[in-house]
Formats: structure tokens, sequence, C-alpha cells
């Protein structure tokens, strides 16, 4: 069976019905070496989804060794004229894969991942618990790195019950990880306005606070909050020239060396889960040692959703409709002005501003709305 998330096998439509085998293999092996190429020149069973393939043209499915080549013949080939027809190359689906549905599965929350984790080291680490149907590490939209948390799905109840409670801890990639029962999402409340969230850039959030400003402001965390616990989670980010936590507020600042390793943990860290919080972060208030004049920051920039699924699964019933142990992820805004966002409030200080550049007490973060992720309908690199 092939590996759904390191797909091998391609699909090749809009074939000139004098193209052959050999042809097509003569081709894709300047690539990369084919294991071998079936030829299709009526509709039939041949264990691959053709989806969108409605004409008589023939088509084929070329199978490689490895994922790389497969997908490089993809980028290399589709578009391209074979004996006068431009041809139409995805990748071909599976038809189990097309009918993938886990929502009656039994779903586990996996937190405080490490970066480095990927979909098949969680899928290593919880397999001795039993069955799984399936594993997911969440990832940036725009980046592709890994959020930090991710699900396993099992198909026993009692098996994701001992994963719980036995990995719940247990080290995983230099990192204790969190579990729990991943809850379902409240379906969205309709609204005609357009609320999608937005992926934060560092372009933008580079740019939301003066040069001056090195001071993030982590906030969500309800318990477990600690002076190590921040300086483990944001040093991968640069050098950490000061840490304040405030365990009985849920939040920290963390001052760096530079406005740029300020932004880049906000971006990065912004909407992960530590301690098994959904934490916001964004900057730190400026001192008036900071900048002379600090303008308000009145833009909201909401954070890319969580559920960035791998096209192979493009089932909406998926990891789409849950959330971790009730937990909504809020939106991201500005910090440094009085403002209530999503009932998020943070409260200008009236003392005078901290040693370090740390100026305001915000309150408790309360959680705001999630909106879900693109469906992801298409079923697994469809073809067009």
């Amino acid at each position: 069976m092939e590996d759904e998330s390191h797909p091998k096998t391609l699909y090749v439509g809009n074939l000139s019905r004098d193209v052959t085998e050999n042809l097509i293999l003569q081709l894709f092996t300047q690539i990369g070496p084919c294991k071998s190429c079936k030829m299709i020149t009526e509709l039939g069973n041949v264990g691959f989804s053709i989806l969108q393939h409605t004409s008589n043209d023939p088509y084929c499915f070329v199978e490689f060794y490895e994922h790389r080549d497969a997908a490089a013949a993809l980028a290399a080939m589709n578009g391209r004229k074979i004996l006068g027809k431009e041809v139409k190359v995805n990748w071909a689906t599976t038809p189990s894969s097309q009918k993938k549905d886990t929502s009656n599965h039994f779903h586990v929350f996996v937190g405080d991942l490490s970066p480095e984790i990927t979909t098949d080291d969680i899928r290593a680490a919880f397999a001795p618990f039993g069955k799984i149907s399936d594993a997911r590490v969440v990832k940036d939209m725009t980046t592709g790195k890994s959020k930090g948390y991710g699900f396993v799905s099992f198909y026993n109840k009692l098996d994701a019950e001992n994963a719980i409670v036995h990995m719940g801890g247990q080290w995983l990639g230099g990192r204790q990880i969190r579990t729990n029962w991943a809850t379902r999402k409240p379906p969205a409340p309709k609204n005609t306005q357009d609320t999608s969230p937005k992926q934060l850039r560092y372009e933008d959030v580079v740019n939301q606070s003066s040069p001056q400003n090195c001071t993030v402001y982590c906030g969500g965390i309800q318990s477990g909050l600690s002076d190590h616990l921040m300086r483990q989670t944001f040093s991968p980010f640069g050098q950490i020239m000061e840490i304040r936590v405030f365990p009985e507020k849920g939040y920290s600042f963390i001052r760096f060396s530079s406005h740029e390793s300020a932004a880049h943990a906000i971006v990065s860290v912004n909407g992960t889960t530590i301690e098994g919080h959904i934490v916001k972060c964004y900057w730190g208030k400026e001192s008036p040692d900071m900048a002379k004049t600090v303008q308000p920051v009145t833009e909201q920039v909401d954070y890319g959703q969580w559920g960035h699924w791998n096209q192979m699964y493009g089932n909406p019933q998926q990891y789409g409709q849950y959330v971790t142990n009730g937990w909504q992820v809020p939106s991201y805004g500005m910090y440094g002005q009085t403002w209530n966002q999503q009932g998020f409030g943070v409260e200008q200080s009236q003392s005078p501003a901290w040693v370090g550049g740390f100026g305001t007490q915000p309150s408790q973060a309360q959680p705001g709305p999630v909106m879900n992720q693109a469906n992801f309908g298409m079923a697994g690199y469809q073809t067009q």
C-alpha cells in the first residue's frame, strides 16, 4: 500500500492515442527511475481514482521508486506537449484515501511538540497503544513549519485513553509532550461578513513596532508558567536579555537582544500550544526611552488557523472540526494601547514603566472564536 503522505504514483492524462507506455517511460525516467507505467485506453477499475477524467482519451499511471522523483516529474511535465497534445499530470489517488473519514474515531491532542517532530514521528510514538487511523502534525500554512501540536486518531476508545494516560509528559524530540482529548469544535456562527483569519507574516509584524522594541508579550498560559518554560520556548529565536513571568496572571514578557529576533518569536510562537494552552504573542508596550513617539496600533491581524492538512486528506469531516481540549484559538491583536478585542482586554498600567521596557499589565486571556480552516476539498491530488 502506497504511503499517502509520500505518494509516488502520478496520473498522466489528455494523451494522444499514439502515445505508448514505452514513450512515457522514456520521458519520465529522465527525471527519476520509474517502477512501472500502466496505460489505460478505456474506463475501468485500475485501483486509482481518475476523478475528473471524463474524455475518451487514453491516460496512464506512472509509479516512481521515490516520492521526490514523482514530485519533480509532476512539476516538470504538467502542461508539457507530448505528440502535439498538452498533457495533464497530477497525483493519483487511491479510492481508499478519498473515502477516508475519521470523524467517528477517537482523537488525541498532542501538544508541546519540538519543531523537528514529524507526522511519522508521532505515529511511531503512539503506535504501541493500538491501531491508528490517522496522525497529523499541524503545520503553518505559509511556512510549512510545525505549529507545535498535532493529533492522533485511534479506532478504539480504550487505545486512545491509554495513549493519553501513558504518553502525557513523555519526552519526544527534546520536549515533554502534552496529551488530551481533542474536543469537537462548536459550529461556526453564521455571518455574512468575511471573518477568515489571516496568517501572521514576519514582514507585517516586524513593522508593527519601532526598531527599539525588543519585548514580546506571551499570554494565555493558565498553568505551568515558569521562567524555564519561557526560556525553553523562546531561546531558539535569539539571545534573551530578560524574562518576567506572572504565573497568577498567565502571561510573561520576554526581552530579546534585537527587534528582529522578537518579531520572529511572535510569528513562530503565536497560536501554538504551551502547557496545553493556545497562546497569544505580540509586542510588549514600548517605554518612553525606546522611542519618543509611538503611534497606537489599531490594525487587527488574525493569525492562520491550525487546520492545515495534507491535501491527501480532503474529507472536511476530519480534524478541521477539532480544537484542543475545548480551547478556542484566539485572534491576534497588537498590544500597546487600551483596547478590547474578542473579549481579550489589555489594561494600560498607570504606574511608571518597568525596568527593561515592560510596560503594561494585560488581563488574563479569554478564548476567542475559531474559524474553520479551508476544507481542502480536493480528495488528494485529484486530476484536472
